[in-house]
């Protein structure tokens, strides 16, 4: 038996714990959580913004049999004595391990922008990133800047939109997500923002932030009671590199997560896998999976997990699927959509009959059909139209009939009639069937799925839906 010690309680920390148990790991656990919080379900962060659920369904269920040292901050690694240092309140402890995971995440980017932080160096009054609960209630006025034209800065301003804040998107490309959409559908991305009641303000950098307002570099002054970071983040090697540890941008790991010493392994947002730091979501938990494989003696290799971005936007439905650099490269066919007047649009790069890349926007039922052909790398129909355009009839490769077996939730496979059988069984809110099933608690883009389903049961059983608490 081994003692497994976790620096971290994140999300893929939390997956590793849940995965150790289910191979039948027998020996300790121990996590050492800077955070006096329970581990938060960070994708669903903007649906909690935009006030469509409670804090409630960003709390996985604990895994039994874990020790957790909450506010206990890990300060050095002693490799050769293999022991953690620790900080908790004013004691200081040492921790042995026989294995040690470091699931450290990583830390958001504050730009070096007057105003921004204060002489303490921590963020001024009304100034906040996007990483717990506690951010949101952070998020206040009747007036809201959003810094970013990322992911995350698109779901921030479409989820403080949706709840009727006046709400401005500031981004130094020309328009959000220029870089992954390219001109034309960025443009609609843009456009479909506006119209959801974001300001955006395309091509611009931001020079200071004062109280109530945030000067951008033309001399725009932009009403601002709050001031949302979505700048990126980097990945947290500060332990790892003061250790020996081999670091690039990330710790260094290979196809079993291991660094540079035998006894060490990472995973998550801190982890440089094939030369890839903060890999997203869906790569963290198939990190952690591997990881618990590996440690109870499994043969496993992690593999990347295919590219595909979803946003989580009521604005509008916007995917981006595959690596880009595959428009370019030799062989590649593109197919193209492009309706201005319905603000949809799509591109499709084939390889032979298998999609390599693709983009799309406004069109959610070819978002969820061309993420399916992609993920389990089957060929396209020969109607490419119907495929875009969403017409199920043509897509006998992708779907499936029966309806109570269609996947809601790709990231743990959950089906429509798990869900059903858990509402069945008394999981009657959005929180209950993530605990019960884990729908959800993947990149969290079935969430509005989920929550239509509750909502669809209740009004079948005559009975209103509970609240998420």
């Amino acid at each position: 038996m081994s003692n497994i010690l976790v620096i971290g309680h994140g999300p893929a920390a939390h997956r590793l714990l849940r995965e150790l148990r289910r191979h039948g790991h027998r020996g300790t656990v121990t996590v050492l959580s800077a955070q006096h919080r329970p581990v938060q379900h960070r994708p669903l962060l903007t649906t909690v913004l935009a006030g469509r659920f409670g804090a409630g369904v960003l709390r996985p269920a604990p895994e039994p049999g874990v020790r957790v040292l909450a506010g206990a901050v890990a300060t050095a690694i002693d490799t050769g004595r293999r022991l953690v240092h620790a900080r908790q309140e004013d004691i200081v402890t040492a921790h042995p391990y026989d294995i040690l995971v470091l699931a450290c995440g990583a830390s958001p980017v504050i730009p070096a922008l007057p105003g921004v932080t204060d002489r303490d160096g921590q963020l001024s009054a009304g100034v906040t990133t996007l990483r717990e609960a506690a951010d949101c209630d952070r998020v206040q006025g009747g007036a809201v800047a959003v810094l970013g034209g990322g992911p995350l800065g698109v779901e921030t301003a479409s989820a403080l939109a949706l709840r009727g804040t006046a709400t401005t998107l500031v981004c130094s490309g020309p328009h959000p997500l220029h870089e992954r959409l390219g001109d034309t559908g960025a443009a609609l991305l843009t456009t479909r923002l506006q119209e959801a009641g974001v300001t955006v303000l395309g091509g611009r950098d931001a020079v200071r932030r004062e109280p109530r307002r945030l000067l951008l570099d033309d001399g725009t002054e932009v009403a601002a009671d709050s001031l949302v970071l979505c700048t990126g983040v980097e990945p947290e090697t500060q332990l790892a590199r003061a250790a020996g540890i081999r670091v690039h941008h990330g710790i260094v790991v290979d196809d079993t997560l291991r660094t540079s010493d035998s006894r060490v392994h990472a995973i998550g947002d801190c982890a440089e896998h094939a030369g890839r730091a903060v890999a997203g979501y869906e790569s963290a938990l198939a990190q952690a999976d591997t990881l618990a494989a590996v440690l109870t003696a499994h043969k496993a290799a992690h593999r990347p997990a295919p590219a595909v971005l979803r946003l989580r936007s009521h604005a509008v439905d916007v995917a981006c699927v595959g690596p880009l650099a595959a428009f370019r490269r030799h062989g590649i066919r593109t197919v193209g959509l492009l309706d201005t007047a319905g603000r949809r649009y799509a591109r499709l790069a084939l390889d032979g009959d298998r999609i390599a890349a693709a983009v799309l926007l406004g069109l959610p039922e070819a978002i969820a059909t061309v993420g399916h052909l992609y993920r389990r790398g089957l060929p396209v129909p020969s109607d490419r139209l119907s495929l875009l355009l969403g017409i199920r009839s043509q897509l006998t490769t992708a779907g499936d009939d029966d309806r109570a077996d269609a996947v809601v939730c790709l990231c743990n496979h959950v089906s429509r009639r798990q869900l059903a059988d858990a509402w069945g069984l008394g999981a009657r809110t959005v929180t209950a069937l993530a605990r019960a099933t884990r729908a959800t608690t993947g990149c969290g883009s079935c969430a509005g799925r989920v929550e239509t389903l509750c909502a669809g049961w209740a009004d079948e059983t005559g009975r209103e839906l509970e609240p998420t608490p």
